[in-house]
């Protein structure tokens, strides 16, 4: 089942976009039009003195897609860095109020191909973007060890794009070319609500309302343990000792917010069904804060452990991935400012194991 709710004051809704890229233009001193167009900088005080690579790594470090250090020194060499209309070295020092133009790379043609019998639901589609139920098990992008079979390959077997793929891509982006129109991300292993978009426009814009957390998302979880109705803030980066892994016991790293409310209580309390409002994006953030709380979700291949119950570890074992839904998903639209919200229920799998939970009588010690 899903649902979708549209509307709002378009003028209200329209300032709202011209409000997020203003942030976004003021917290980095920059304007990025289009995937090939110039992004433009002006060197601030503080950071006169500094290399032009080095002042350009951290004055892009705020893009959601920050370009690699080796990108960087591609486009160097290569004459696609202006320093007041003057290409310039890596090692050369920025003054302050110098006018640098950064002409990125044209992101290379697309990798990913057209894929027939990739299975997923399309909510909504219009001309700037589609809106799809991502089952669990499907990956969303090509990437190493997933060359195909994933939902990018669908999308462009349904003719997702009118453009073509590599103009959706992200010069920003290393691997743009093997996800165009991609703006978030859902884990392999979890399901719901995504938004791709159609056009280079709508791509920026949709990624500019990631980048400021004005995006509306809810996801739905079934963990081990008795969750307690709380919100989550920490830093988040990765694991020193598992590169796999992402945690919140870290000194530096980027904030990650979850507020997290009770939906149901379990078995006793042995198994608690709950709603996590996401604030920030990272990546396994929901994940993350609900397994370093000691109330991991059931399922998790990564972040969960075995629980002592053998039922309920017959019912992860049963439902053979997180339990992890994103059940609701709402943004600006990219062309017409309304705001446009779409949820899809949990998938019969995520139901049926708790249907099977509902049935047990445990106690919370069977974590």
């Amino acid at each position: 089942m899903t649902a979708r709710t549209s509307g709002g004051n378009r003028e209200t809704m329209s300032r709202t976009v011209l409000d997020t890229h203003a942030f976004l233009r003021d917290s980095l001193r920059m304007k990025v039009a289009s995937p090939a167009a110039p992004i433009g900088l002006v060197v601030p005080r503080e950071a006169a003195g500094a290399r032009l690579d080095r002042f350009l790594a951290a004055a892009l470090a705020g893009l959601p897609e920050p370009p690699s250090r080796a990108a960087l020194q591609r486009w160097i060499e290569g004459g696609r860095v202006l320093v007041d209309g003057v290409a310039r070295k890596a090692a050369d020092k920025v003054v302050e109020g110098a006018r640098i133009r950064v002409h990125p790379e044209p992101p290379p043609l697309s990798d990913a191909l057209p894929e027939d019998g990739i299975a997923f639901d399309v909510l909504y589609k219009d001309d700037d973007l589609v809106v799809v139920n991502k089952p669990a098990g499907l990956v969303v992008h090509p990437a190493k060890g997933h060359a195909g079979g994933t939902l990018v390959n669908g999308l462009l077997a349904m003719g997702a794009f009118d453009v073509p793929a590599e103009e959706v891509a992200d010069a920003t982006d290393p691997a743009g070319h093997l996800r165009p129109g991609i703006v978030h991300r859902l884990d392999k292993g979890t399901s719901g609500v995504m938004v791709v978009a159609r056009t280079s426009r709508a791509r920026e814009m949709l990624k500019a309302q990631f980048a400021a957390h004005s995006i509306e998302r809810e996801y739905e979880a079934l963990c081990v343990g008795d969750v307690k109705a709380t919100t989550h803030d920490t830093l988040h980066g990765r694991h020193p000792t598992d590169r796999l892994k992402f945690t919140g016991r870290v000194s530096d790293g980027r904030r990650a917010v979850t507020h997290v409310r009770v939906i149901e209580r379990l078995a006793g309390g042995a198994v608690t069904h709950v709603a996590c409002r996401l604030e920030t994006g990272r990546t396994h953030q929901i994940r993350v804060h609900l397994a370093e709380s000691g109330t991991p979700i059931l399922g998790d291949p990564v972040y969960g452990k075995p629980p002592s119950s053998q039922e309920l570890r017959k019912i992860g074992d049963a439902l053979g991935h997180q339990a992890l839904h994103a059940r609701l998903l709402g943004f600006v639209h990219p062309t017409h400012g309304g705001i446009e919200r779409f949820e899809a229920a949990a998938p019969e799998d995520f139901q049926t194991a708790q249907t099977r939970i509902r049935a047990l009588t445990l106690k919370q010690s069977s974590r």
